[in-house]
């Protein structure tokens, strides 16, 4: 059985790296950087990518996928805002983060996963806390210790080749060590689809059962 997964904010898909591994999977993947998008379909040639905001995307096709991952932009609720307080604008927390989280809980019947960094100030919403990542999520994730957190310092060739990506043709606006540390670690969104399938196979399972 094919799953249908939707992977919003895709960047160049280090959540999705590993994903093939796991089982039979048709994914979506949304990015707004027209760049990032070009080279997330060269690495994943197979998905289909779309060039559009997220956040509008997950509203107008959610009932589509049976598994969805949102890593909505983080910089906003980064504990860097404390930091730099007196050194730069301020600005607002972006509040969409919650808004996925609350939709996704209220609406989506499949499984999901909304991936962001540990913010500034206490999380609103209770989340699962690993590595230097909170996950929201309607299943329990299991414990594991994300590579990422020794590569925070690293530098852009460090990044690719930790991450198996090439970032000397992106050719937008945004700062390029940046994408390497804002991806996924890889073998944590293994883990995680690997957990998000396990429990829809099960929960099939029983379903079938209850109409034998």
């Amino acid at each position: 059985m094919v799953t249908k997964i939707l992977n919003l904010y895709a960047c160049l898909g280090g959540n999705r790296f590993k994903w093939d591994e796991v089982a039979e999977i048709q994914v979506t993947a949304v990015e707004l950087d027209p760049e990032l998008a070009r080279m997330y379909q060269e690495r994943f040639p197979n998905d289909t990518v779309i060039i559009a905001d997220a956040h509008q995307y997950l509203l107008d096709h959610y009932r589509e996928f049976d598994f969805i991952w949102s890593s909505p932009p983080c910089p906003s609720h980064s504990k860097i805002n404390i930091s730099m307080k007196n050194n730069r604008k301020m600005q607002f927390p972006d509040m969409k983060l919650y808004e996925e989280i609350i939709f996704l809980k209220q609406f989506f019947i499949g499984k999901w996963i909304v991936e962001n960094v540990i913010p500034y100030y206490k999380p609103l919403i209770e989340a699962q806390k690993r590595g230097r990542h909170l996950y929201w999520s309607n299943f329990i994730i299991p414990k594991f210790k994300p590579s990422d957190a020794i590569i925070r310092r690293f530098q852009i060739k460090d990044l690719e080749i930790h991450h198996k990506i090439d970032l000397s043709s992106y050719k937008g606006i945004q700062n390029k060590r940046k994408i390497g540390r804002n991806l996924v670690d890889y073998e944590a969104g293994r883990t995680i689809l690997e957990t998000a399938l396990g429990i829809i196979r099960k929960e099939n399972v029983k379903q079938t059962e209850l109409f034998l």
